[in-house]
C-alpha cells in the first residue's frame, strides 16, 4: 500500500479579483490554505503558510508531532508578518494538512477548509469546521437548512496568524487501498453540496484531474462566490503517479468562456466581505444577537400584519357605511 495518484485544481472563481487560496502538493505532504484579510493580506497569509510547510525541516518528527510542528511554524510566520507590516495587520489563514506515512494518513486542521475521504462509494467529512455557524449548529440554534444560507457562514473561530500560538486539531486515519482523500477550501463546499461533490468525483473516479476540474466547474456554475481550491490523493497498491504535478483548473477554452461570460467586471462586481475570525468566547454573544434579531424581525412582521388588518377593517367599515346610507 502506497501513495498513488494526486492532483490539484485552483481557480479564482467568478466574484474575486485575486486567488487568496494556496496549496501544497509535496508528497507525502498535502495542504490547502484559505487566506483572509484586507487588500492583498489574505493572499500573503496563505502563501506564507504554504511556504512554511514546504521549506521547514521537521527533523525526525513524524505523525501528529510533525504536522503540529509544521503548522505552528506556519502560524509563527503569518503572525510575525502581520505584526511587522501595517498593511497586513489582522491577516490570517485556514490550513488543512495531510501527511501520508505508509498506511496511515495524519491530518492537522485549523479553520473551515475541509478534508474528505471517499471510500466504498461513500463520502465522509473528516474535519470539523471551526466556524460560528458550526457552533450554532452543534448548540441547536440553527438547522442545517438555516446554516447553508446564514449570512455569517464565513465567520471562523480559529485561524493561523491571529495569535502567537494556534490550537491544532490532529487525528490519523488508517488508509485502505482505493481510498481517495480530498482537501478543499470553502469556495467549493459553500457552492456545491456534499452529495453533488460525491457524484462528481464518483463519475470521474478513474481520472483525478478530470474530477477536480469538474468540481471547479460545478462551483463556478453555482455562483463562484469565492476562490476554489481542491487537492486530491489516493492510496494504491503501487505508485501510479509520474511524479510531476501541475495545477489543474478549467481547460483554456472553457476558462476563457467562464471569464467572458461569468466573471463580473469592476462596474457590476458584488462587494465581498472578507472572512472574519471570532474567538470562541464571543460565540455566546453572537447567539444572543441572533436571538434579538429574530425577535425584532417577528415584531416587524406582527406590526405589518396589524396595519394590514386595520386597513382591511377600515375598508370594510366604509363599504358597510355606504350600503346603509
Amino acid at each position: 500500500m502506497t501513495l498513488g495518484g494526486f492532483a490539484v485544481a485552483s481557480d479564482t472563481g467568478r466574484k474575486r479579483r485575486r486567488n487568496e487560496d494556496a496549496y501544497v502538493v509535496a508528497p507525502p505532504l498535502f495542504a490547502v490554505a484559505d487566506g483572509m484579510g484586507g487588500a492583498q493580506a489574505g493572499e500573503v497569509a496563505s502563501k506564507l503558510a504554504a511556504a512554511a510547510l514546504e521549506d521547514t525541516d521537521p527533523g525526525a518528527l513524524a505523525g501528529s508531532e510533525r504536522v503540529i510542528s509544521l503548522i505552528q511554524e506556519a502560524n509563527r510566520r503569518v503572525y510575525e508578518r502581520s505584526n511587522a507590516d501595517p498593511s497586513a495587520s489582522g491577516m490570517g489563514t485556514t490550513m488543512t494538512v495531510a501527511l501520508v506515512e505508509g498506511s496511515v494518513v495524519t491530518f492537522g486542521h485549523v479553520g473551515d477548509s475541509r478534508a474528505y475521504l471517499l471510500r466504498d462509494s461513500a463520502l465522509e467529512q473528516l474535519t470539523e469546521d471551526h466556524s460560528l455557524v458550526n457552533e450554532l449548529l452543534k448548540s441547536g440554534k440553527l438547522s442545517q437548512e438555516e446554516a447553508e444560507s446564514h449570512p455569517q457562514r464565513s465567520v471562523i473561530t480559529r485561524a493561523l496568524g491571529t495569535d502567537p500560538d494556534v490550537d491544532v486539531d490532529t487525528f490519523s486515519v488508517p488508509a485502505q487501498t482505493g481510498d481517495l482523500f480530498l482537501l478543499c477550501s470553502d469556495g467549493l463546499t459553500d457552492m456545491v453540496p456534499e452529495d453533488a461533490i460525491f457524484g462528481v468525483v464518483e463519475r470521474n473516479r478513474d481520472n483525478i484531474d478530470a474530477a477536480l476540474r469538474a468540481l471547479v466547474k460545478a462551483a463556478n456554475r453555482s455562483g463562484g462566490e469565492d476562490n476554489i481550491t481542491v487537492v486530491a490523493f489516493e492510496i494504491s497498491d503501487v505508485a501510479v503517479h509520474d511524479g510531476r504535478t501541475e495545477e489543474q483548473a478549467l481547460p483554456p477554452e472553457l476558462r476563457q468562456k467562464v471569464e467572458d461570460e461569468e466573471t463580473l467586471d469592476e462596474r457590476d462586481a458584488v462587494p465581498v466581505v472578507d472572512t472574519a475570525v471570532v474567538p470562541t468566547e464571543e460565540i455566546q454573544e453572537e447567539v444572543a444577537a441572533e436571538k434579538r434579531g429574530r425577535r425584532r424581525r417577528l415584531r416587524r412582521r406582527m406590526l405589518a400584519w396589524l396595519v394590514l388588518l386595520l386597513f382591511i377593517g377600515a375598508i370594510a367599515a366604509l363599504v358597510v357605511w355606504r350600503l346603509v346610507t
